[in-house]
């Protein structure tokens, strides 16, 4: 008997959660989207710089790359940077063969990525690094060091676009925007690379410069759906 009783509790509970849920998803709703997109000057750099060296015996090809790596460790830490500002990584040696010579060949490379925070030096450190040796340049991202600040800020703005397209729609139909139901973030924030692709330089036709970097803006976005409930 209470077996029965607590089945029939169970089932009753069941039945209402089911019920509440039907309902709420009767309420009338308009669903829409909203974008929110700040543009900032970025005041930070990601390069990522490297050695890359090619010969026909591991260990010579590997200790002349180590070398090379040194002289750019010791640039790095010349110009100042923080311990943090600069990381290995990656570190490779593989073997090539050669079918038409029938000979093996060695590649030997490392990477090193350097946060630089002041954009003044960009100029001076990269040829720095290439007098330094390094002949690899894999890619320089810039980013913003408030972006959690400016990721706020277009979250904001993407929620009052969404609402302003919900008060079109609702007063098109002679309705009033209700309260929101559901909230839905989309966002991504990409950063360009718009500086250099993955590339191997010539350090002896490598020709100083005095301004190579165009920082323009990057682009912080929020994107978000929200279902708002529908008064008449």
């Amino acid at each position: 008997m209470k077996k029965l009783v607590l089945f029939g509790i169970v089932l009753l509970t069941t039945a209402l959660s089911f019920a509440q849920t039907l309902e709420s998803k009767m309420i009338p709703q308009i669903v829409v989207s909203g974008e929110g997109k700040i543009k900032v000057t970025p005041d930070q750099a990601v390069i990522t710089v490297g050695a890359e060296n090619t010969g026909n015996d591991a260990a010579e090809v590997k200790t002349k790359n180590d070398v090379t790596i040194d002289a750019i460790i010791k640039y790095i830490k010349k110009m100042k940077l923080a311990p943090s500002d600069y990381q290995t990584q990656r570190v490779s040696l593989y073997k090539n063969y050669d079918y038409q010579k029938k000979k093996n060949s060695y590649t030997a490379s490392q990477n090193i990525v350097i946060t630089l925070k002041d954009l003044s030096k960009y100029d001076e450190l990269m040829m720095g690094l290439v007098d330094a040796g390094a002949n690899v340049i894999q890619g320089v991202d810039f980013k913003s060091s408030k972006v959690a600040e400016y990721e706020s800020q277009a979250r904001i703005k993407a929620v009052q676009n969404a609402k302003a397209k919900a008060t079109d729609y609702a007063s098109a139909l002679n309705q009033k925007v209700g309260k929101a139901i559901m909230v839905s973030d989309n966002s991504m924030t990409n950063y360009p690379r718009p500086v250099y692709a993955a590339m191997k330089m010539d350090m002896e036709s490598a020709a100083p410069s005095r301004e190579t970097l165009a920082i323009g803006e990057i682009e912080v976005i929020a994107n978000v759906t929200i279902n708002f409930a529908i008064e008449y």
